[in-house]
């Protein structure tokens, strides 16, 4: 049995001080301390959560879900997760048996390359191509499978995708749009668009990851001429809906060759993600091009810029 939740800051003083005499010599990662108590281990971690595991672990951790109430009127559901999983599960099931529209992103935590949005309807009849070309969240599949599987998803499924090149990107910036109103601007203008082509696709649900709360999503929106407001919000939509796994795919693959185009246009491998190897490779195309260059192929707002700046000092 394992038990997980999260302590208050005076009942962590109280559990340090209770199994000082039983701690273990070794500590896991980002563990405070590990201790054994009969049959139970506890591990009380730096982030607050303490764990249990063992055969009695619900009556050691029901010493401190009392003094949790007693002492800070805190009541701890220890069956939270397990609800939360069951939740999920349902999701996972249901979306899987239904038609649906669901639009997804990539390239937003790149320093370099555009941002990519894309919706797809799949149909029910469909789900099973899903399944045998292993569509799911294209950050849990390499490039390699994406590049196998996209062009079959993209001849198979009906779908919308539209690309924010770098230099509108930096408009955007300029104008004090945030990574979260870009993103709620590019994923209506997708979502619009395959909903009202002269093709009308029968979907039951159109799902979108939740990436900030719908209401949020909608003032974002406010402005647009053309809404799509019929929305299903869910977290790990990547992982429960197989129209959000396929326009993972699809955005991650046409990534993949606008980052090759722009490699080529700078003649250098232009490197996924904000690391320091991006700083190194922007510093070689400012030399050789000049610090405008970045403004057609980077986001020039990330921390980056700043460091790459730093570098030809």
């Amino acid at each position: 049995m394992t038990i997980v939740f999260k302590v208050s800051e005076n009942i962590k003083k109280k559990m340090m001080a209770y199994y000082e005499d039983k701690k273990r010599e070794k500590t896991p990662p980002y563990a405070i301390f590990q201790a054994d108590e009969a049959d139970t281990i506890i591990t009380l971690y730096e982030s607050g959560k303490a764990m249990f595991q063992g055969v009695s672990a619900d009556i050691d951790a029901n010493l401190w879900i009392e003094m949790e109430k007693k002492l800070n009127n805190r009541i701890i559901d220890i069956d939270e997760k397990k609800k939360e999983k069951e939740k999920y599960k349902e999701n996972l099931e249901y979306f899987y048996s239904i038609s649906t529209i669901g639009s997804d992103e990539v390239g937003t935590g790149d320093y370099f390359g555009p941002i990519v949005v894309s919706a797809t309807f799949v149909s029910k009849d469909k789900i099973d191509l899903m399944n045998d070309l292993g569509v799911k969240d294209s950050k849990k599949i390499t490039d390699d499978k994406i590049i196998k599987i996209a062009p079959t998803l993209i001849k198979e499924i009906p779908y919308v995708t539209f690309i924010l090149n770098n230099k509108e990107y930096n408009a955007y910036q300029k104008k004090g749009y945030n990574m979260n109103k870009i993103k709620a601007i590019l994923h209506n203008k997708v979502l619009y668009a395959l909903t009202h082509k002269e093709e009308k696709y029968p979907y039951d649900k159109i799902v979108v990851d939740q990436f900030v709360y719908p209401r949020k999503y909608f003032e974002h929106i406010i402005d647009a001429k053309d809404k799509v407001m019929n929305i299903t919000f869910t977290t790990k939509a990547e992982s429960k809906c197989a129209s959000v796994a396929a326009a993972s795919i699809i955005s991650r693959y046409i990534f993949l060759k606008q980052m090759d185009d722009l490699g080529k246009d700078v003649g250098l491998d232009l490197p996924k993600g904000a690391n320091d190897s991006v700083d190194s490779v922007g510093k070689d195309i400012v030399l050789k091009y000049g610090l405008e260059k970045l403004d057609t192929i980077a986001k020039l707002n990330f921390k980056n810029t700043d460091k790459i700046k730093k570098m030809l000092k």
